[in-house]
């Protein structure tokens, strides 16, 4: 068992289990985890220059359950005398659901949408455990304690669910050796060994969820587990990307690279080798039917939506405001075509708010009294976001042009005497906007759609919920399984069948005998 789970210092014996703190968060991250990057292991994430402003932008989001001015948005009672994240509780009802996405919005304005795997992420899946306990045939017991246990701390979760894409074109098989699958069983558990990717923030988790999107891609049970583990688990290993966070601060500063500086949720390989995972944090085992249905049927997909939405919907605020302000700059925003291109990325931020309200308002029952988004809202949202930061960053790019890179190297240019009263003039902004308002105003835009961080959060947006061609049929698999689709069909043959060779078929309309040439 994880030292995370018995780690409570802070509480007292018999006490009632609450979130982290900020400083509590920070600590329980040096816990001995196997975290790479740039060849080296890393031996405290939350000290190292590749993720400790991240880990810190995190800790932010601890320390908001715990202020008085935040914490009836944001937080909740638990069953057990402790309080939550919203999201973390099965919505009851469509206010407990709109409430739940109000707490997704207030978290997420902390990282003005940039971290899309915060800790209420997971929250979509570990919210179904305590309604959809019974989907997990064999463990349910796991999953109401599951349940109960992420609440209880409101751990951070993320999860990695993605076979690496690996020999694609040689057939499932040849990932035999690269996927994640069961190598032994024993009395007390499960060994697990191969790769998951993209495992999106992981490096700051406590757990990672195991499972699958879609089927199982090698149809034998052994390669159908799915089970939570503690990052720090023996044989976990995280191999990260490229740190942006580290970039930033080994070619730039803040000024220069704002958002990469701090909001960079590192995205890894996660390797397991002869990972060791007790039975009480299995959920489906050598059971391959319940594999395949777990990506639709255990329920989580349309929660994930509404987050995902809530989430992008508050990152269209940040860039619509810094739109605006980057067009004051440059004093282009005057500019007939120009206001429409901003109306625009307006129109795409309404949109997305509107499908959040309508998943959050929708309240399809479900199981167990409990309530979840519409899937037609949910299957639109996933559709629409593959198209919305594409078509803004075209946007942005057109209307700030070369704005957005007509700028200096770096914060010291401003300092140094000998530049710093060209830069003065050459560099400011309309109607009295300063050089440095506008430098600032402009690396915090390009770092949003240019810079490394920028490209892999477009990545990120269009690859988020699925690939592009999943997240079509989806909305058709569900348009067939509500019976939308027919009822579409016949809404579209009760027109059809007001005619025929003869004319029209019902007695209110009339026929063109008395005028037709053909007629005649």
């Amino acid at each position: 068992m994880s030292e995370l789970l018995t780690k409570d210092d802070t509480i007292e014996p018999g006490a009632a289990l609450v979130p982290f703190t900020g400083e509590e968060y920070l600590a329980s991250l040096d816990d001995g985890r196997e975290v790479w990057i740039y060849g080296e292991r890393v031996t405290n994430v939350a000290e190292h220059p590749a993720f400790r402003n991240s880990a810190r932008m995190i800790a932010r989001m601890y320390d908001a359950l715990h202020d008085p001015a935040r914490q009836d948005i944001l937080t909740t009672p638990t069953e057990w005398g402790g309080f939550t994240h919203r999201f973390f509780r099965a919505a009851n009802s469509v206010d407990e659901q709109v409430a739940a996405r109000d707490a997704i919005a207030e978290w997420q304005r902390i990282t003005w949408g940039w971290m899309g795997r915060s800790p209420d992420y997971k929250g979509c899946f570990l919210g179904t455990l305590g309604a959809n306990f019974d989907f997990y045939r064999g463990y349910e017991d796991n999953a109401l304690a599951w349940y109960r246990k992420a609440q209880e701390r409101t751990y951070y979760i993320n999860h990695a669910i993605m076979n690496p894409p690996v020999d694609r074109a040689m057939g499932a098989d040849a990932g035999k050796d690269v996927f994640m699958r069961v190598t032994r069983e024993t009395a007390d558990g499960i060994y697990v060994s191969g790769a998951k990717v993209v495992a999106t923030g992981s490096a700051l988790t406590h757990f990672t969820f195991v499972g699958h999107v879609g089927q199982v891609a090698i149809q034998d049970p052994a390669y159908s587990p799915v089970f939570i583990t503690p990052t720090n688990a023996p044989g976990v290993k995280l191999i990260c990307r490229t740190s942006n966070e580290y970039r930033a601060a080994v070619l730039g500063s803040p000024f220069d690279y704002p958002l990469s500086s701090r909001v960079d949720e590192n995205d890894a390989i996660l390797v397991f080798d002869e990972v060791f995972v007790p039975w009480e944090n299995v959920f489906i085992h050598n059971d391959l039917e319940q594999a395949n249905r777990y990506n639709v049927h255990s329920g989580y997909l349309e929660r994930a939506s509404l987050h995902g939405c809530t989430r992008f919907a508050v990152k269209l605020d940040f860039l619509v405001g810094l739109l605006s302000k980057a067009l004051d700059v440059t004093g282009a925003g005057e500019f007939h075509g120009v206001k429409s291109q901003l109306g625009e990325v307006i129109a795409w931020r309404n949109t997305f708010w509107a499908l959040s309200d309508a998943m959050a308002k929708s309240g399809v029952p479900w199981k167990n009294g409990m309530v979840r988004p519409d899937p037609h809202f949910a299957g639109a949202y996933r559709v629409m976001n593959q198209l919305a930061m594409p078509k803004i960053k075209n946007i942005i790019e057109q209307v700030v042009a070369s704005g957005l890179i007509y700028l200096n190297s770096h914060s010291s240019d401003f300092k140094a005497p000998e530049i710093s009263g060209y830069l003065d003039t050459y560099l400011r902004g309309t109607n009295g906007i300063t050089a440095e308002e506008r430098v600032k105003v402009m690396k915090l835009l390009w770092d949003s759609i240019g810079t490394e961080f920028g490209a892999r959060h477009e990545l990120y947006e269009i690859n988020y919920i699925g690939s592009n061609d999943v997240t079509r049929q989806t909305n058709l698999f569900a348009a067939l399984g509500t019976g939308l689709l027919e009822e579409c069909r016949q809404f579209a043959q009760t027109a059809m069948d007001e005619y025929d060779l003869d004319g029209w078929t019902v007695d209110d309309l009339v026929g063109p005998d008395d005028v037709s040439v053909l007629g005649r």
